[in-house]
């Protein structure tokens, strides 16, 4: 079985790899039977050298190699024919800026592999690089408060060397007594409270959040049924909502009313109700003042959320009474950060981490005969076709652009 690591062609550059030198070094040591290429790139958090160093091969070209890892989405034009790849394909949404790329995936027989749709027999997703995005999303979340109140400065992200230096700038800074709220307690929300707590945010219920003052900052973190509830009243599990979201309508604006900051780490089924809405934000007695979308579903869950922004422009304002862009220190501005790759901020931890996953979750499936069901879940596009999982995308790929 021949491995590769492909190179990220994705604009803007993607520093992040699927897996670090050392990672291919245990990889190796698991698995020696596996041959292993690293195909040769200057855009990386690690160098060619430092796999080379490690002894692993980098090479121009990955053309013998059975499976492809990557990150992000690969061209359709450098995408091999009959090979198996597995990155972050932006499709099962039936997201329209990628449509093209599923039909490329199919048209060139590929055997595909979302990492997002790893997961286990109760659709939990087993990898990602959430944990990663939710630290960052904290950071920048406060970052955009300082700039916008002109209360401190905080450098980005990006030219911190990791995780650790990031929590040493925030504490060097003082917050006012203001109020976080968090929707979500999966790998994003987890990434997202580690920085909180690092950093001594208090952590209070939900009922206290609503209905207290403090004279410090302090979060909550919320699940769906902290801002959901059925519509016919009936109180159920958390499961419920899961199985059928459509019965569900949002009750997110009691949280609107007392937070200053929004850090979205949840997920968002296309079913579920809208979490924070125009009307929402329109209210007279909306508090907030910065929302960090992690989740990033432009014209989805969040309104504020009118595009993607990038690392090197994080931040804009949106005018809730007008639903448009303004530059962000309009007086009315709430900001919104949307960086749709937050981990890219932290891509060494990032990377390492990923690696760490995926040769715990995935990577037995190859010599176990995927006792578990990880690959046959995971596999959107066989020989040509979608397949039964995923046959829900058949209308999606027949669209032509």
């Amino acid at each position: 079985m021949k491995f590769g690591i492909i190179r990220e062609r994705k604009s803007p550059a993607d520093k992040r790899v699927v897996f670090s030198p050392d990672a291919l070094v245990k990889l190796k040591t698991l698995y020696p039977e596996v041959s292993i290429k690293v195909e040769s790139s200057t855009g990386r958090v690690f160098s060619d050298a430092d796999y080379q160093n490690k002894g692993i091969e980098v090479v121009d070209d990955l053309s013998d190699c059975d499976i492809l890892f990557g990150v992000k989405e690969v061209p359709v034009e450098d995408l091999i024919p009959n090979k198996s790849y597995f990155f972050f394909s932006h499709t099962i949404k039936k997201q329209p800026h990628n449509r093209t790329l599923l039909q490329g995936l199919l048209a060139k027989n590929i055997d595909f592999y979302d990492h997002e749709t790893i997961v286990d027999d109760t659709n939990h997703r087993l990898i990602g690089f959430g944990y990663y995005a939710g630290m960052v999303g904290v950071y920048d979340s406060i970052r955009a408060f300082g700039i916008k109140f002109e209360l401190f400065k905080l450098p980005k992200a990006e030219t911190l060397s990791g995780k650790e230096d990031l929590i040493r700038h925030l504490k060097r800074i003082i917050l006012p007594p203001i109020k976080f709220v968090v929707t979500g307690k999966g790998k994003v929300g987890s990434g997202a409270i580690e920085i909180l707590n690092a950093i001594k945010v208090k952590s209070v219920t939900v009922d206290n959040y609503l209905s207290k003052n403090y004279t410090q900052p302090v979060y909550t973190q919320i699940d769906v049924l902290d801002y959901n509830v059925r519509k016919d009243g009936v109180i159920l599990e958390r499961t419920d909502f899961f199985k059928h979201p459509g019965e569900y309508e949002g009750n997110f604006e009691r949280f609107t009313k007392v937070s200053d900051i929004v850090i979205t780490a949840h997920f968002h089924a296309i079913e579920a109700p809208q979490i924070l809405s125009r009307e929402m934000l329109q209210s007279r007695d909306c508090k907030i003042k910065v929302v960090a979308d992690i989740s990033c579903d432009v014209n989805g869950a969040i309104a504020c959320t009118l595009r993607s922004s990038t690392i090197d422009e994080p931040l804009y304002g949106y005018l809730p009474v007008e639903n448009k862009e303004v530059d962000m220190f309009h007086p009315a501005a709430i900001v919104v950060m949307a960086v749709d790759n937050l981990p890219c901020e932290l891509p060494k931890d990032a990377s390492e981490g990923f690696g760490e996953m995926f040769i715990e979750h995935v990577i037995p499936a190859f010599f176990n005969g995927d006792k578990d069901g990880i690959l046959a879940r995971a596999k959107i596009t066989e020989n040509g076709k979608l397949t039964s999982r995923f046959s829900y995308l058949q209308d999606y790929v027949e669209v032509r652009s």
